[in-house]
């Protein structure tokens, strides 16, 4: 396992012609902070996955309503996927290093539970948030190709500023290069030297930072996935879109890199990636080609997904006309004017939880109706353009067999002359 040093000192010395910062280097910690009076240290690396997770989970509840999803049953879905994540990505990590956790020929359980310095991978967690995330959406009733596709982003987000506790452990990187922002520190000297000693990595030379190429390549990403969610022809395109741009990414990165996790003498990471390109390609075409056959519908399209969001729109509605109400009376009780008939309108829908939920269930009908006498009334127009566009086709065709009537009767009669 890689030992994590403090106050490393890192540079990158190919930056800039002149001495800067980031030429003649500067110190780091991976320690954010200690608790007082405790023993416990934060670590830059636990910090940043959990602020890239916090965020990732902000985006995903705000967008799932855009893909016909309930945001409360999302929150059931993706607490699920985040457990299925660590330990997926843990057991991903411990399976491809196993001999690392082998201590005097027995295993080291609390060095394998113990993620705090590092040593999750990335595919893992996938596979562990899929599994157990899907599982809980499977049990909630969520339509996982259309969750898959909110997740997908999120995915994106999560690594593109997690990967930088990598940094701050002085982890993820490749080996020499020339190029300016080439990284050097006592840590990445410390591993090559211990792990290259054959010559082929020079420990005094310059890195690849892979980890900023990995987390620029996730913020494009999800840039491209932000711009194409409007455009996704069929539920679940986004989250193979995610996998295949990822995937390729890794691929090269992966390459690159001096930490990668081997089977045989091929790197996991490398081999899981390429596939991933390759399947989600097929897939795609293949999805996309059944799609325009049968006109497929996406989910948030769908009367299921209607009367699924109708009832947590209507919940978000009568929190914020709840908290409207008691504003006004809050007023009304400083003034003294109009209490009276605020506090019955108060009592009325909002008086205990069993009024609420009826409220809440009398606006989701509401709601319901609304929709579906919307869908109506654009079905009867779409009705209505139809036969006139049949009428249209009629009088034309009527009008050009009077016309071939007429030329008809001309030609008879030149016959006859």
């Amino acid at each position: 396992m890689t030992q994590i040093l403090a106050n490393m000192h890192v540079s990158f010395p190919n930056l800039g012609s002149s001495d800067n910062i980031f030429k003649t280097g500067f110190d780091i910690d991976n320690v954010l902070f200690k608790i007082p009076g405790l023993d416990f240290n934060i670590y830059w690396y636990g910090f940043l996955i959990a602020l890239g997770i916090l965020i990732a989970m902000i985006y995903g509840l705000r967008k799932s309503p855009k893909f016909g999803l309930n945001p409360d049953r999302v929150t059931d879905a993706v607490i699920g996927g985040l457990i299925g994540a660590v330990i997926g990505a843990r057991a991903y990590y411990v399976a491809f290093s196993f001999s690392n956790y082998v201590v005097d020929g027995k295993i080291s359980w609390m060095d394998i539970i113990s993620v705090r310095d590092g040593g999750l991978a990335i595919y893992g967690g996938i596979i562990g948030a899929i599994i157990v995330g899907g599982i809980v959406a499977k049990i909630r009733k969520l339509k996982i190709p259309a969750l898959l596709d909110v997740t997908a982003p999120c995915f994106l987000i999560g690594q593109c500023i997690g990967r930088w506790g990598n940094f701050f452990n002085q982890e993820a990187f490749g080996d020499n290069t020339s190029l300016p922002w080439g990284m050097f520190s006592n840590q990445t000297y410390s591993y090559i030297a211990e792990h290259y000693t054959d010559g082929s990595v020079d420990p005094s030379l310059p890195v690849h930072p892979c980890f900023l190429y990995e987390s620029l390549w996730c913020l494009i990403g999800f840039i491209i996935l932000a711009v194409l969610a409007k455009r996704r022809k069929f539920d679940g395109e986004l989250f193979l879109m995610y996998i295949g741009w990822y995937g390729l990414g890794r691929f090269f990165i992966e390459g690159l890199r001096t930490d990668s996790l081997y089977l045989f003498n091929i790197r996991v990471s490398q081999l899981v990636a390429g596939t991933c390109v390759l399947v989600s390609i097929v897939l795609i075409i293949i999805f996309r080609s059944l799609a325009k056959r049968n006109e497929t519908v996406l989910y948030v399209n769908t009367s299921e997904s209607v009367r699924m969001l109708a009832g947590y729109t209507a919940k978000v509605k009568a929190k914020a006309e709840k908290k409207e109400l008691s504003k006004k009376l809050k007023a009304a009780k400083e003034t003294g004017e109009g209490i009276t008939d605020l506090t019955k309108e108060y009592e009325e829908k909002f008086g205990d939880s069993k009024k609420f939920n009826a409220y809440i269930e009398g606006m989701a009908r509401l709601i319901l109706e609304k929709e579906e006498n919307e869908s109506l009334d654009k079905q009867n127009i779409e009705d209505e353009k139809i036969k006139e566009d049949r009428s249209l086709i009629i009088e034309d065709d009527t009008d050009e067999s009077n016309v071939n009537d007429n030329s008809d009767d001309n030609n008879t009669e030149s016959e006859d002359e």
